[in-house]
């Protein structure tokens, strides 16, 4: 379901770029338009949809044989400071070296777009879950299970 809504976002993004009343953007000309990401409820950009797209698809499917492959790590800026939320991926399938300058581009994005739309936040700070093996796909901790985050990579 996600995907889809990504999938469609940018697809809509296509269709609204090419209006001749569009103004470019100092981005690179990018269209910006904001959508609430239904599973976070954070309002992005084309831009960091783009990225998160990229960034799910290195993710894959985050299959784990135990716990000790399965990773959480920060995505997003929130106009305070901090990230939007948590993400997990598996040490498995997953090549950090390649996860994490997605994650960093992802994050300076979503800092731009937070600065040119004038956007504001609650400034409540995102806590890491740290990430298990669940049915053999890693999964965020639920929050306040007591249990500490693993490693924030």
């Amino acid at each position: 379901m996600r995907q889809l809504s990504l999938i469609l976002l940018l697809a809509c993004a296509g269709c609204s770029a090419g209006r001749p009343d569009s103004r470019p953007t100092p981005d690179a000309a990018l269209p910006i338009a904001h959508v609430v990401d239904r599973e976070s409820k954070t309002v992005v950009g084309i831009a960091s949809a783009e990225l998160l797209t990229q960034i799910q698809v290195e993710l894959g499917d985050a299959a784990c044989d135990g716990p000790q492959q399965c990773h959480s790590i920060a995505i997003g800026a929130k106009p305070c400071g901090g990230p939007d939320g948590y993400l997990a991926w598996s040490s498995k399938r997953t090549d950090l070296k390649k996860l994490r300058p997605l994650i960093e581009r992802h994050a300076s994005a979503r800092k731009q777009e937070n600065l040119r739309n004038g956007m504001m936040s609650t400034c409540v700070f995102e806590t890491n879950p740290g990430a298990t093996c669940e049915a053999a796909r890693c999964t965020l901790r639920p929050r306040g299970s007591g249990s500490l985050p693993d490693d924030d990579t």
